[in-house]
């Protein structure tokens, strides 16, 4: 469906063949800042800098990303399939149509990024670090958020279904207009104040976890 959606059908017919692991870190080495309209499967990335990169049109599938740093890149109609990435960074890349379909991704860093359109499905996110993040449009579904960092996240759009929430550091972070209510949000820290809550559609069980997280006292009147 994604795929469809974002026009990837389309690339599929285009693209003629897959681009090796060596022909991929011979653009990087010459400078060569765009990968477009390519497909990538079973690659094996570790410690490289791909920083700086656009990439537009792209397909990784079965992909391994390990200490890989995508910070400052911008990554367009973009499918990640069945990926995992292990301590890497998009810091400050901009997302704009990405989708990440059945990946694991402990400790993926999202700090400061720009995230449009980008949909998370039964994906592993533990531990991600949103913080300063902008995103308009984001959408995860019966995925994996635990412990993820959200410190003065701008949140507009966002659509969390099914998602683990538990022991999630949203301190700071704007939730207006946000539901919660089919998601887990135990252990869950919050900001003391009401001013990030304001419009935050959560569940009767939600309700009483953050009663307590935010010391409120409710009456047995």
């Amino acid at each position: 469906m994604a795929a469809k959606r974002y026009g990837f059908a389309q690339v599929k017919e285009h693209i003629g063949q897959h681009v090796t692991r060596d022909e991929l870190l011979r653009r990087f080495r010459e400078g060569d800042a765009l990968v477009s309209m390519t497909a990538f499967e079973g690659l094996e990335l570790a410690d490289v800098r791909v920083n700086g990169m656009t990439f537009d049109q792209v397909i990784f599938r079965s992909c391994q990303f390990e200490g890989v740093d995508f910070s400052n890149s911008s990554l367009a109609d973009v499918r990640f399939v069945g990926c995992r990435f292990i301590a890497c960074t998009m810091e400050r890349s901009w997302l704009n149509r990405c989708d990440f379909e059945g990946c694991s991704a402990p400790g993926l860093g999202f700090q400061r990024c720009r995230l449009t359109s980008v949909c998370i499905d039964e994906s592993q996110l533990r531990y991600a670090d949103f913080s300063e993040a902008t995103a308009s449009v984001l959408t995860a579904r019966k995925s994996s958020l635990a412990e993820s960092a959200w410190h003065r996240a701008r949140l507009k759009h966002v659509l969390l279904d099914g998602c683990d929430l538990s022991r999630a550091d949203m301190f700071g972070a704007s939730l207006e207009g946000i539901d919660l209510s089919t998601c887990g949000i135990s252990g869950i820290v919050v900001s003391s104040t009401f001013r990030e809550l304001r419009g935050c559609t959560v569940s009767p069980a939600q309700a009483a976890e953050l009663v307590t997280l935010l010391g409120v006292r409710v009456s047995d009147e």
